[in-house]
């Protein structure tokens, strides 16, 4: 097996539950992860939607760094308190440090969600952006999976 990323609530490509959105109870899909490379020291997670009206200012939902490569997982709901090992949230585009589900003002979005595993284990970078954190891993990646879910709001604004 390769490195690779999956949740139990949806398949690649396909709609996210609206459990996970703004439109549901906002809160986080379970994420699972398989055979991290060799050297993998700690993980990564953005979740980001290029779909956003401002291409070159994409909407995250998500960002969460220092996850273990042994945890394997990240459960339904998770909450920084309960978070893996020494794993702490970024901050998102609301400006919290905790996830922020797909709520798409027009059309249907897709929703990337970028697992790295990283050569190193990071330092506590407090709430990073996702800007930030994707500066601290350059050169450091090992390894990139990938899992996308689309989501299209039931009452468009």
């Amino acid at each position: 097996m390769s490195f690779a990323i999956r949740s139990p609530a949806f398949s690649d490509g396909e709609e996210l539950p609206v459990r996970h959105t703004c439109e549901g109870d906002d809160v986080s899909p379970p994420l699972e992860w398989t055979d991290p490379p060799k050297g993998t020291k700690s993980l990564a997670l953005i979740v980001d939607d290029p779909d956003a009206p401002d291409p070159k200012a994409p909407r995250m939902t998500w960002v969460v760094y220092r996850l273990p490569p042994a945890a394997g997982a990240l459960p339904e709901g998770a909450r920084e308190s309960a978070l893996p090992g020494e794993a702490r949230f970024g901050l998102n585009d609301w400006k919290r440090a905790a996830y922020g589900g797909p709520c798409p003002r027009i059309g249907r979005h897709r929703y990337f969600h970028k697992l790295y595993a990283l050569d190193v284990a990071l330092d506590d970078l407090g709430a990073s952006t996702k800007a930030e954190l994707e500066k601290v891993i350059e050169g450091h990646v090992l390894a990139r999976a990938e899992l996308v879910g689309t989501y299209r709001k039931m009452k468009q604004s």
